[in-house]
């Protein structure tokens, strides 16, 4: 479930998709959780995690100018930018603790303290806020309706080289 590099027992959704609840089934279904380890790959991508010690640097003895997107790789700046794009579907309501409990690994009770929600009603958000995750990434049934039309052409057509398909 966890993505490569992540050590999955530190994620607070690990037990949330692998533990049974009532009826059997887990909490989080599959789509949910690689939504949510997505992003927390991308977040990690992207260097967001905020600096909690010295960075050295930056000293003044370094030559040339330092910090800022400048020292990003294409690759971080495109996960920043994945990262801007999924918080932007999920919109300001439910990014919050998606944020807290994907990203910044805290617990869901530590994210109803400090917000000062009810009991549980973290885990309820959550699970909405990686639908609405799983949905903008294409993860799940939702995306992938029967009946859904998906070419305007035959089934046996072939393209042709002025872009309209033959048959």
């Amino acid at each position: 479930m966890s993505a490569p590099g992540f050590n999955e027992e530190e994620s607070p959704l690990y037990r949330l998709a692998t533990r049974p609840v009532r009826g059997g089934a887990p909490f989080l279904s599959a789509e949910e959780a690689e939504a949510g380890e997505r992003l927390r790959a991308d977040f990690t991508r992207g260097n967001l995690m905020p600096g909690i010690t010295q960075r050295w640097d930056g000293t003044p003895r370094a030559r040339g100018p330092s910090g800022g997107a400048r020292d990003l790789s294409d690759n971080a700046l495109d996960a920043r930018r994945r990262v801007d794009a999924a918080i932007a579907a999920v919109g300001p309501e439910l990014s919050g603790v998606l944020l807290d409990v994907c990203c910044f690994l805290k617990g869901l009770e530590t994210v109803e303290r400090e917000r000062q929600w009810p009991v549980r009603s973290a885990k309820l958000l959550l699970k909405a806020g990686l639908g609405v995750l799983a949905r903008h990434y294409g993860l799940g049934r939702s995306t992938r309706r029967e009946g859904h039309i998906r070419r305007w052409a035959a089934p046996d057509a072939r393209p042709s080289p002025n872009g309209r398909p033959e048959g």
